[in-house]
């Protein structure tokens, strides 16, 4: 036997061996933040635009002390809570409408990622046609532009009057824009924001339904195909592990929660009872399921994923 081989034999084995344990690099990344579902003849495409770290012990107002951080931990959740902003596609076959444009740089890096999901998707922005805003906060609006211009250019822009009004008022004395007004500066510009006034039919199968008070214009987006049923209910939800075993808590973004809180009330006893979907913008993504009773309040079941042909 050639020792002088064996052990040169043996030196290659243990080299490639050794190679082959090697710990493979952390990609930290996420995989693309997309969602999809079929509605009857319609498709439902939910994007991540991202997360938002928020202290929702101050901003959510409890109705007992202690009630929000115990029913983070019961989640297995823990402060600030990281919290999903959501988007929605539907294509109903003749028209692609978006639901909210995510947050882009209002708030923040961790946010701000809707186009790069929206690529994963298979569809471009200029396909979009209408996009139907739930109400004016930049976490909902500030997806229309990126650096001033305009991200969807064949799109019209809805929502109700009562927060369109404010897109086009006067800044304060001494203050520009906000972010929220330059959002949609170019579209205003462009004559491509129609607002509506309450309940409106906007296309076939959609329409638009008040839920006035976390703004005051704030609304809602009923989608319906072939006897199937999917409410968009914008801000009705902050904090799923919260706001679903009492609804009755707010959050003080609210401009009334006065009118917020019986709305997200008659949202989710309308949905239980009718078995229809949900889709929230900070329900953990893709932030679509139904709500089933629960003592006063309800429980969240996630939508159950589904493979399409």
């Amino acid at each position: 036997m050639n020792i002088r081989f064996t052990t040169l034999g043996f030196a290659l084995a243990l080299a490639a061996a050794t190679s082959a344990q090697a710990a493979a690099p952390f990609v930290k990344s996420q995989a693309p933040g997309v969602f999809r579902m079929m509605l009857g003849d319609f498709e439902i495409t939910a994007v991540s635009d991202g997360t938002l770290d928020l202290p929702v012990d101050k901003l959510l107002k409890e109705n007992q002390p202690g009630q929000v951080a115990k029913a983070l931990q019961h989640n297995h959740l823990h402060l600030p809570l990281e919290t999903s902003v959501n988007a929605y596609l539907i294509n109903t076959g003749t028209k692609l409408v978006m639901v909210d444009t995510g947050a882009a740089s209002v708030f923040g890096p961790t946010a701000g990622r809707l186009l790069s999901n929206l690529a994963a998707t298979g569809y471009k922005p200029e396909q979009v046609d209408e996009i139907y805003i739930t109400h004016r906060h930049g976490d909902h609006i500030g997806g229309l532009t990126v650096d001033g211009k305009p991200v969807f250019p064949n799109a019209v822009v809805r929502l109700d009057k009562r927060d369109a009004d404010y897109l086009s008022a006067a800044p304060a004395a001494g203050k520009g824009p906000d972010g929220v007004q330059l959002a949609a500066k170019p579209y205003l510009d462009s004559g491509r924001v129609k607002p509506f006034d309450g309940a409106t039919d906007l296309v076939p199968g959609v329409r638009a339904q008040p839920a006035y008070g976390h703004t005051p214009g704030h609304t809602i987006y009923v989608v319906e195909s072939k006897g199937r049923k999917i409410v968009f209910g914008g801000d009705s939800m902050h904090v799923a592990s919260v706001q679903f075993p009492d609804p009755t808590v707010t959050i003080s973004f609210d401009s009334d929660s006065s009118k917020a809180m019986p709305e997200r009330q008659k949202l989710y006893a309308d949905a239980a009872a009718g078995g229809y979907y949900l889709a929230f913008t900070h329900v953990s993504f893709p932030g679509i399921g139904h709500v089933r009773p629960d003592g006063k309040g309800y429980t969240w079941i996630p939508v159950n994923y589904t493979r399409l042909p």
